[in-house]
């Protein structure tokens, strides 16, 4: 009878542990190590901020358009805002083409409101500071000390997790359907690395193409 009591007890300490394990964010040791939402995976319900700090859930706004999800990883870095700024050029076709474009960035929504941008250029400006959307689909990954000190040496302010940790997102970009279901991603663990606006177009007019093909 003890014996099966400890049993039990053990058992349920380990259903717990799992349990508790499941609810902390996982972050890849090292930028090519990610593992990203796949192509037909849904994407968890997520909350991210616009630059007032008001909360948005990330299923309610695929509820609304197929959407272009942009990771990125500051105001700060070039690379990134190069990749924005050639969005412009392509964004009023992928908005013709039924799309919204949502870029996410671990930034504090004060650090958006900072971010230099074009006033007039539709993409929506999400912060992730809490790193839920950017663990939801698996693409943060945690800074080794020297490339933490060497951000800090250029005055960058970057997001820790709870183990106090500076996690960055693998610039990445995902085609989110209305349901929530990834159609198609680009994830490159080098950050000077980045689809052209060229190729984003070209992506989703062939995801446009197939669906208009389906139904």
């Amino acid at each position: 009878m003890i014996q099966s009591l400890r049993l039990a007890l053990a058992s349920a300490l380990v259903i717990f542990s799992t349990s508790l394990l499941a609810d902390i964010p996982e972050f890849a040791p090292q930028e090519d190590q990610v593992r990203p939402l796949l192509n037909g995976m849904t994407v968890p319900d997520l909350t991210v901020k616009d630059a007032e700090g008001s909360p948005f859930s990330l299923k309610a706004l695929f509820m609304q358009k197929p959407s272009v999800v942009l990771f990125y990883r500051g105001g700060w870095c070039p690379y990134c805002n190069r990749q924005l700024a050639g969005l412009k050029d392509i964004e009023a076709e992928l908005i013709e083409l039924g799309y919204q474009v949502l870029a996410i960035s671990p930034q504090s929504a004060a650090q958006l409101q900072e971010q230099k941008f074009d006033a007039n250029q539709a993409v929506t400006l999400l912060t992730d500071e809490n790193l839920e959307a950017i663990s939801g689909f698996g693409v943060g990954f945690v800074l080794d000390n020297e490339t933490v000190a060497k951000y800090k040496g250029y005055d960058i302010t970057l997001t820790e997790n709870a183990q106090g940790q500076a996690v960055l997102p693998a610039p990445s970009l995902f085609f989110v359907d209305k349901q929530g279901v990834v159609q198609l991603s680009y994830v490159n663990p080098d950050y000077k690395v980045r689809p052209s606006a060229g190729l984003v177009l070209a992506m989703a007019k062939a995801l446009t193409g197939q669906q208009a093909a389906q139904n």
